[in-house]
């Protein structure tokens, strides 16, 4: 390798690196104006215009904030976990194109290195938790790992369902499969499948059980502060804009044009700009989902990943098979996915309604338990009337 090329690949990373970096800044500043709006708050609005600044403020701070390393840590592995969560969010980034001809290194096998990179951030959330020496952070650690492992395998099989419709794990060969047809209308359920567990994958709401503030007081992370906690959090929205790419890349066409008359330059910074806003569009989605959706249990968590998204993508998988095999026209697997998907929506909400019918009718038989033994009601604060 001659010094031209080490030169030209260390550019690309430094362009890469900032590039994300200022999409995460972005990114702080649209979810918190995104929440607000939903719950009928102002958001920022005291740093620039609008509160515009309000990121490149929160950075500063974060970077000038004492760190503190408490005293029985593993010190080793204490300052490694950061980086070894942060690592796999930007490599995965090497192989991710914007365009037809932007992207870091185009790769073959580009999926399948972006599964292999993926799972690795797990191991940065159990060292977190294990070098602070923290019952709390272990046990946030631990949750992460079991959740992470869990919807790893739907996630993976609705990545598997996409590459058998376009028989490429080459991304630029997946997106150029959707210039008629994008896999979304394909594969309702897979896409379903693959969000979902992508936001477990993410730990975003309603799936953040690993971070709990009311359970485990701030999951793997809770010992950690200024410069060393930003970069969790620099790595948590990093791959909150991956896997809207992802989404956008695999199930909505990626940069495909329905018709694109231009070439050559304009062509390709238009094509980038359609792909960003897709990519806004699900980003949004993402947004709104953590600010209606509560936090599930732990139970809840793990029974939905084992018991519905795991069968599902097995299933999805099924499909796809028998159709690609036989060659059935592929409206017959867009007609049994969607059958299935409304199927799973309507299990979810049915599931939902007992749970909650559950959880009511033993708060009333509490109630009347207590009353019974004369025991004032939690209203009164436990106190005599």
């Amino acid at each position: 390798m001659t010094l031209s090329e080490v030169f030209i690949i260390l550019a690309k990373a430094v362009i890469l690196m900032l590039s994300v970096s200022f999409v995460v800044l972005l990114l702080t500043y649209a979810e918190r104006k995104a929440l607000a709006r939903i719950q009928q708050r102002m958001g920022p609005t005291r740093v620039g215009f609008r509160g515009i600044l309000q990121p490149v403020a929160d950075a500063l701070k974060l970077i000038t904030k004492e760190d503190i390393l408490p005293t029985w840590a593993d010190k080793g592995i204490y300052w490694l976990a950061p980086i070894a969560v942060f690592v796999p969010a930007f490599l995965m980034w090497v192989t991710i194109p914007v365009a037809q001809q932007v992207v870091v290194e185009n790769l073959d096998l580009g999926l399948l290195y972006i599964v292999a990179i993926s799972v690795l951030s797990v191991l940065g959330l159990v060292m977190a938790g294990w070098g602070s020496a923290n019952k709390w952070a272990v046990m946030g650690g631990l949750r992460a790992a079991g959740q992470l492992i869990s919807y790893e395998i739907p996630f993976i099989m609705a990545i598997l369902g996409v590459v058998m419709l376009a028989q490429s794990l080459d991304l630029t060969e997946v997106v150029t499969q959707q210039n008629s047809v994008p896999f979304a209308l394909v594969q309702p359920l897979g896409l379903f499948i693959f969000l979902t567990s992508a936001l477990a994958e993410l730990g975003r709401t309603p799936f953040d059980i690993h971070h709990a503030e009311s359970e485990v007081v701030g999951g793997p992370f809770v010992e950690y502060s200024g410069a060393h906690w930003s970069i969790f959090f620099l790595a948590e929205y990093m791959n909150t804009f991956t896997i809207a790419v992802l989404t956008v890349l695999l199930f909505l066409g990626g940069w495909s044009w329905p018709i694109m008359p231009f070439d050559g330059f304009l062509h390709t910074t238009l094509s980038a700009i359609w792909l960003l806003l897709k990519t806004s569009a699900v980003i949004w989605l993402i947004f709104w989902i953590r600010g209606t959706y509560p936090r599930l249990r732990i139970d809840q968590l793990m029974a939905f990943g084992w018991k519905m998204l795991v069968p599902l993508s097995f299933l999805n998988i099924l499909m796809t098979a028998v159709v690609l095999f036989y060659s059935i026209p592929l409206w017959v697997l867009t007609c049994l996915s969607g059958i299935f998907l409304v199927a799973a929506v309507y299990i979810i909400r049915f599931s939902a309604s007992s749970s909650m019918e559950r959880e009511t009718i033993r708060l009333i038989s509490a109630k009347e338990l207590r009353s019974k033994v004369g025991i004032p009601p939690l209203e009164t604060g436990g106190k005599p009337e």
